[in-house]
């Protein structure tokens, strides 16, 4: 198989310049930028360690400052969007941090309230997702019913949109755009890794027609030759296998102690797991469904073959 089987760990040390940069393995200069989504996630950890380090409490801390209940909660479990410095400078002082750790964490607030290009997407993405997709190593997804998004065709991205009730053509035209847009990821320069497995049922669906589907397997084909791209497919001869339950995207991160995490996207809402058991289970989870799936050469073999149909049905 092309892909490797391991994660990359790069150590990220706490000084003024640590905070800044995030280091990548395929990197031509060996950094690629933090976004502004993993800074906000990195300084909410570095918070609680804080914390912790004082042998203060979550109740204790919001007494102290005066705090409504769960503010902090709010902040440790990174569920805020934008981290108010005020804020920070009264945990800071409360924690005792001085010197080039507190300049630091000081700076890597200032870092966060930079804009990233999906912000003005927020009306499309209802969570960090894309925030969080530019700043991993590896992304591994599982899809059932549909192409991932990361590999979807302009076309076969609109005909899926186009499917939900009520979407006048203006909307439908941005969310496509913006799904083009968060797709750069993986020809940039510092791309991350994908390694997607999809189910055969999702190839036979024709969404768009013959000729968009026939267009999608071509671009799936193409993509499959990229150096950081990984498909297999999940033939229906392998029967039930153990991701059938749902769609699934396990993101890894470069950055030393910047854990994994999990992405669940339902039809009204979607979920991020960080909880390591939870996140264990869905790394065993994949394992078990790679091991269902077409070895990646082969699946090469079984989508050419496809887009052959495709094509034959377009005449």
């Amino acid at each position: 198989m092309r892909h490797n089987h391991f994660k990359t760990k790069l150590k990220v040390n706490l000084s003024a310049t640590a905070y800044t940069t995030a280091y990548h393995p395929r990197s031509k200069e060996g950094r690629t930028p933090m976004t502004s989504t993993i800074r906000l996630r990195y300084l909410a950890q570095e918070l609680v360690k804080r914390r912790k380090e004082a042998g203060l409490t979550v109740e204790q801390v919001t007494e102290r400052l005066g705090w409504s209940k769960g503010s902090l909660s709010y902040i440790e479990l990174n569920r805020w969007k934008k981290a108010k410095e005020a804020n920070v400078v009264a945990l800071l002082d409360l924690y005792g941090v001085t010197g080039k750790d507190r300049e630091a964490i000081l700076e890597l607030v200032r870092q966060t309230h930079e804009k990233a290009w999906w912000t003005s997407y927020r009306d499309v993405f209802p969570t960090a997702l894309p925030g969080y997709e530019e700043g991993a190593s590896t992304i591994r997804t599982f899809e059932g019913l549909l192409v991932p998004g990361l590999l979807q065709t302009r076309e076969y991205a609109t005909a899926v949109i186009r499917a939900e009730q009520g979407l006048t053509p203006q909307v439908v035209a941005r969310r496509v755009e913006a799904r083009m847009t968060r797709q750069k990821i993986l020809t940039r320069e510092q791309s991350p890794t994908l390694w997607a497995i999809i189910d055969e049922a999702a190839l036979h669906r024709q969404v768009g027609g013959p000729k968009v589907m026939r267009a999608q397997i071509e671009h799936l084909i193409d993509a499959a030759a990229w150096p950081n791209v990984t498909i297999q497919v999940i033939p229906f001869s392998a029967g039930a296998h153990a991701a059938i339950n749902g769609p699934f995207v396990i993101l890894d991160f470069p950055g030393e102690g910047d854990a994994p995490m999990v992405y669940l996207e339902g039809g009204t809402k979607s979920l991020f797991v960080e909880d390591p058991d939870d996140v264990q289970s869905y790394n065993l989870l994949f394992e078990q469904a790679v091991k269902s799936a077409l070895a990646p050469e082969e699946t090469v073999g079984y989508l050419a073959e496809l887009q052959g149909k495709y094509q034959q049905m377009e005449a």
